[in-house]
C-alpha cells in the first residue's frame, strides 16, 4: 500500500508540477497568471487520445501533433485573453479574461469530445503494478522538461532573452529585444509544456474534459507553495502535493482529502505568503 501511495503520489505530483511550470512560463514574460494552464494539460490528454486512438496515428506522430495543437492554443491565449488587458494589469482583468477563455475551451471540449472519460492508449507498454508506465512516465516527462528548460534558459540566446524579459521588460525593450514576439513564443512554449503534462499523464487521468478545472487548481498550488516564477520550487511543491494528496486519500478518503489539501495550502500561505522557495520582493520607497 505504501508503494502504491508513493507511485501514484509522485505521478500525480509530476503532472501538477508541469502545470505549475506552465503557469510560470506564461507569467514570466507577461506578468499574467493565465488560468488556461489546466486546460492546456487537459487538451494534451484529449488531443493525444484523439490522434492515437480515434485517428489511428502512431504514438510519436500523435505526440508531436498534440504538442503542436497545444502550442497553437497557447498562442491563441496570448492574443485573445492576455494582450488586450496588458495595459491594465493593476486592475487584474486577466483573471476574468483567462477564466472566460478557460471555460470556453472546456465547454467546446465537452461538446466535441463528450462528457464521459475516454480511454488513453498505452504509450510504451512497459511495467506493471507500481512500476506501470502510467506512474513513471509523468515523472520522467517532468524531469526531462525541467532539464530542457534549464538548458534553454542558461545555454541559449532565446532562453536568456526570456530571462531578460522576465527580469525587466522595460529595460529589455530599451535594449531592442522583441518583447511581443518573445511573449508569443513563451505562450507557445507553455502550451507545449501543458501538452506534455496531459499526454504523459493520459493513462492516469484519462482523456476527460473536466480535468481542466481540476488541474487548474492543483497546478496552481505548487506555484503558490514553491514561489511564483520558481520552476524548481514548483516541481518540489507539486511532488509534495501529490504525495500528501494520495496519503490523505488513503487515510481519510473522499472529499476529506481535498479538505486536507486546502488546509495545507492555507497554512503554508499564512506561514510564507511568498512561497516556501520564493523571495520577498523589495521595493524602494
Amino acid at each position: 500500500m505504501l508503494a502504491s501511495i508513493i507511485a501514484s503520489g509522485l505521478a500525480s505530483g509530476a503532472i501538477y508540477a508541469l502545470v505549475g511550470v506552465t503557469y510560470n512560463t506564461m507569467f514570466s514574460t507577461s506578468r499574467v497568471m493565465s488560468f488556461t494552464s489546466g486546460q492546456l494539460a487537459m487538451l494534451g490528454g484529449v488531443f493525444g487520445s484523439m490522434f492515437t486512438l480515434k485517428l489511428g496515428m502512431p504514438i510519436f506522430a500523435g505526440f508531436l501533433l498534440t504538442l503542436l495543437a497545444c502550442a497553437v492554443i497557447g498562442i491563441i491565449t496570448e492574443f485573445v485573453a492576455v494582450r488586450p488587458v496588458l495595459k491594465n494589469l493593476d486592475q487584474h482583468l486577466y483573471v476574468l479574461s483567462t477564466l472566460a477563455l478557460a471555460l470556453m475551451i472546456q465547454q467546446v471540449a465537452a461538446i466535441k469530445w463528450g462528457t464521459e472519460p475516454q480511454p488513453f492508449p498505452r504509450l510504451i507498454g512497459w511495467g506493471s503494478g507500481v512500476w506501470d508506465e502510467k506512474f513513471w512516465l509523468p515523472v520522467v516527462a517532468c524531469a526531462l522538461t525541467i532539464i530542457g528548460l534549464e538548458y534553454l534558459y542558461r545555454r541559449t540566446l532565446v532562453g536568456r532573452a526570456f530571462l531578460a524579459i522576465a527580469e525587466d521588460n522595460f529595460a529589455a525593450r530599451a535594449l531592442g529585444l522583441p518583447e511581443r514576439n518573445l511573449r508569443i513564443a513563451s505562450y507557445a512554449l507553455a502550451g507545449v509544456i501543458g501538452g506534455i503534462a496531459g499526454f504523459s499523464g493520459g493513462e492516469l487521468l484519462l482523456a476527460f474534459f473536466a480535468n481542466g478545472a481540476l488541474l487548474n487548481f492543483y497546478g496552481f498550488v505548487p506555484v503558490a507553495l514553491g514561489g511564483l516564477g520558481n520552476n524548481r520550487g514548483a516541481v518540489i511543491g507539486g511532488l509534495a502535493l501529490g504525495l500528501f494528496q494520495q496519503a490523505a486519500n488513503f487515510l481519510v478518503g473522499g472529499i476529506f482529502s481535498s479538505v486536507a489539501v486546502f488546509t495545507l495550502f492555507i497554512v503554508v500561505l499564512l506561514a510564507a505568503p511568498q512561497g516556501l522557495f520564493g523571495s520577498a520582493t523589495a521595493r524602494r520607497v
